[in-house]
Order: C-alpha cells, then sequence, then structure tokens
C-alpha cells in the first residue's frame, strides 16, 4: 500500500443540544449493524460543518474498501508530543482521523480550568499532520451519536483512566458496544507535568536551590516528591532515535525546483503562536526546515531555568506538525554556511516580528554566547540577500505569556 497523503484538516462546527436523553443508539462496528438501548446522555450534534480544504479526506485511501474513521476526543490543553503520539497511533489504527476537542466549559465541570482556551486548543490539534477533521464542542463522556454523526466507527483513548465529574468512564458506553481501541499513553509527559514544571520555574524557592532543581526542570521531573533518577530515566526514554525516527515517518525529500524556506528557534511549549509563524513561513516556499537550539544554547540566551522542555520534546511537536519538512536538531545560533548550503540548498531564511532573545536574556550574556561579540545571527543571511523578517504584530500567545496564565490562575 502507498503512503498514506496528510491533507489539511476538515473544520467541523457543532452546536449540540445539552439536553440528556435516553436512546436507543443503531452503530456500525466493523461493517455490521448493531442496536442496543443506551442511556448515555445525548448532546446531537448539528449539520453545519465549514471545510478548511476542498480535498476528500477520504481520497487518501484506495481500493474499495471503506474507509475506517477514528475518533479522537480529549483536553488537548498545552499540546504536546504525548498528544501528538496518541493521534498519530490513532491514524496507524485507521483511515481517518477525527478530533474531538472538549469546550472550555465541559473541561470545566469535568476537570477545571485550562491553560489554553478552546480555540487555541483547536488550532494546535489542526496543525498535526496526522489529524484530517476537528470537531469542536465534543462531550467529554464520549457519545456514540457524535460518533455515528461523524461517521466513525472506532473511538481510540489511552491506557490511563479518564473519568467524568461524577466518576463514570468516559468511554463506557464506547466501549459496550465493542467501539473503543486502546492506545500507548506517552510516558514522562502531561499536560499536568508541563505545569508543573512551569512553576518549579517561576517558584521563589528555585532562588536560593542547588543546580540540581534545575536539572530537574529541564529532564522533565514531576513536582510529586519523587527522585531526581525517576525524572532522568523518563528523560532518557523521551529522548530515543527511535521515536524521533517514527514522527519523521512520511517526511519527503525536496523536488527539484522546490524553494527551501529556513526558520529556526526554540519552540518551547509548542503553541498556537508558533503554528502560526510557521505556517507564514511554509507559505513563502515549497519545503520547509526548522533549526531547533539545543538545552545549552537556550540556556545561554534566555537563562539557566530555560528551557522548560528539553530539545528532544520540542523536536517530537515540530515534526508532528504539518507545516513543517525536516528539523535540524542543536541548530547554531549563528547561521552559517552549512546550514545555508549543505544538506539543502536555502533559498530563504524567515525571522518573525518577535524581539531578538538578547533583548529578553540580557545582552551581556548573550553578545559572550559561542563566541559572538555582538554580531547579528542572521548576518551571512542578510549578506547573501535571502533574509526575510515577517512584518505584522506579534501573536498574543507566546511562551512566557503561557507560563504568566499559570501563574495567574495560581495566584487565584
Amino acid at each position: 500500500m502507498p503512503p498514506r497523503q496528510h491533507m489539511a484538516p476538515t473544520l467541523t462546527t457543532a452546536q449540540p443540544s445539552p439536553t440528556p436523553t435516553t436512546t436507543t443508539t443503531t452503530t456500525t462496528t466493523g461493517g455490521s449493524m448493531v442496536s442496543s438501548n443506551s442511556s448515555e446522555p445525548s448532546r446531537s450534534p448539528s449539520n453545519n460543518t465549514i471545510p478548511v480544504t476542498t480535498t476528500d479526506a477520504a481520497t487518501t485511501t484506495t481500493g474499495q474498501r471503506k474507509p475506517i474513521r477514528i475518533w479522537v476526543d480529549g483536553c488537548y490543553d498545552v499540546m504536546h508530543h504525548g498528544h501528538f503520539n496518541a493521534l498519530r497511533q490513532a491514524k496507524e489504527m485507521g483511515d481517518i482521523v477525527v478530533a474531538g476537542v472538549h469546550s472550555d466549559a465541559e473541561l470545566l465541570v469535568h476537570k477545571g480550568p485550562t491553560v489554553m482556551n478552546e480555540n487555541e486548543r483547536m488550532a494546535a490539534v489542526a496543525a498535526c499532520k496526522w489529524v484530517d477533521e476537528v470537531v469542536p464542542d465534543a462531550p467529554y463522556s464520549t457519545s456514540l451519536e457524535w460518533m455515528d454523526k461523524y461517521n466513525c466507527d472506532y473511538c481510540v483513548h489511552g491506557d490511563d483512566p479518564s473519568t467524568t465529574a461524577d466518576g463514570t468512564d468516559s468511554y463506557k458506553y464506547v466501549k459496550e458496544q465493542g467501539r473503543y481501541l486502546e492506545c500507548k499513553r506517552t510516558k514522562g509527559v502531561s499536560t499536568t507535568d508541563l505545569v508543573n514544571r512551569m512553576l518549579l520555574m517561576t517558584s521563589r524557592q528555585e532562588e536560593v536551590h542547588s543546580d540540581r532543581l534545575v536539572r530537574e526542570i529541564q529532564n522533565g521531573a514531576v513536582s510529586n516528591g519523587e527522585g531526581n533518577n525517576k525524572a532522568e530515566q523518563q528523560h532518557e526514554v523521551l529522548s530515543t532515535a527511535r521515536k524521533i525516527s517514527i514522527f519523521s515517518r512520511g517526511n519527503k525529500d525536496p523536488q527539484k525546483g522546490d524553494r527551501v524556506v529556513y526558520v529556526d528557534g526554540t519552540f518551547d511549549l509548542f503553541h498556537v503562536g508558533h503554528i502560526e509563524f510557521l505556517k507564514q513561513a511554509k507559505a513563502r516556499g515549497d519545503f520547509l526546515v526548522v533549526g531547533v537550539y539545543d538545552d545549552a544554547t537556550v540556556r545561554a540566551i534566555k537563562g539557566p531555568h530555560h528551557p522548560l522542555m528539553s530539545m528532544h520534546e520540542r523536536v517530537l511537536a515540530l515534526l508532528a506538525c504539518r507545516h513543517i519538512d525536516d528539523v535540524i536538531l542543536s541548530a547554531p545560533y549563528h547561521l552559517t554556511e552549512h546550514i545555508l548550503d549543505g544538506d539543502y540548498k536555502v533559498h530563504e531564511v524567515v525571522r518573525g516580528s518577535r524581539h531578538d532573545h538578547r533583548q529578553q536574556a540580557g545582552k551581556t550574556k548573550a553578545n559572550s554566547f559561542q563566541g559572538g561579540d555582538g554580531a547579528d545571527p542572521y548576518r551571512l543571511a542578510k549578506e547573501k540577500g535571502i533574509f526575510v523578517q515577517l512584518d505584522g504584530p506579534e501573536h498574543e500567545v507566546t511562551t512566557h505569556s503561557i507560563v504568566q496564565r499559570i501563574v495567574k490562575q495560581r495566584a487565584v
């Protein structure tokens, strides 16, 4: 079977009725019809849809076999490689992935306030290369009615428990009908874990703690009283070449005549601000290469408590983005000839409208970094006439603004 082509997703807008009902449900499972009486809470989805692309995701399959449609619902708050890995595994179980995103109001009832609002969370899900359709306002308790409305055969969720506010299994009704499939949860990362890292970074205690605390933050230690050894073990698992290879699967080489665009940066806490920038950069060419600074480089330009996510965690999130064609690990802060005319012939180097890193970290420290004497890191691209600074306002969502949201929520 030829490799699947991942098209841009279709955004489906649904305005369901919240009225609970008792229904008799007829479902399709593997091509057979199954009727059952179910007392699941029903929230009927509407018929309103907004197509993002004119390409039908069903055309990604070949032959006469009916495409298998997979429903994957979730919070997708502070999107990380664990979320992306679940969506990747769901794609391997079927042909078309339909991602249902819970609303802020729904999550407030069952889990509590979110860090990212529902529009930001939907944008992050839509950027995932393994997602074909996005459905907003999905019910927290997975509904057979919603799955049937969007012609989904199976629901996929990780092997970690999920319960509603009253303690009911969120996937109870799906499991009863034999339409539940399970994928492996990614160990060592979660939204809670990332929130803990942010709180550790902003805590006053970190000012008096030893370098051990800094190492724990960078290694992804969870603030649960467990020792540093476990944090380091989790970090090692996350940093495997195999996982990077799996996330890179399906990426193609540039074709003859393709215009190659290069961007670089930290890309910590991968968010909608990054996504919008990458989308704009990709629109300027045919093949987008992203250079990712290693952890030591980020510390040198931003301070000792950065980054919040290790380089490998940041790379995995980028590799899951549909706008990116390749990623360079440990990219140099100052552009080199090898970057511009090495593996790829770069036609354009694009930089966003963000302030220079040195203005945030302090000129003295950044100027001494990598033997620099205050030289412009993009000097080489400017001399070649291939540097482009994107105009327009800075996106309101930044890594710093996300951290500030966490601090504000904690203070309430």
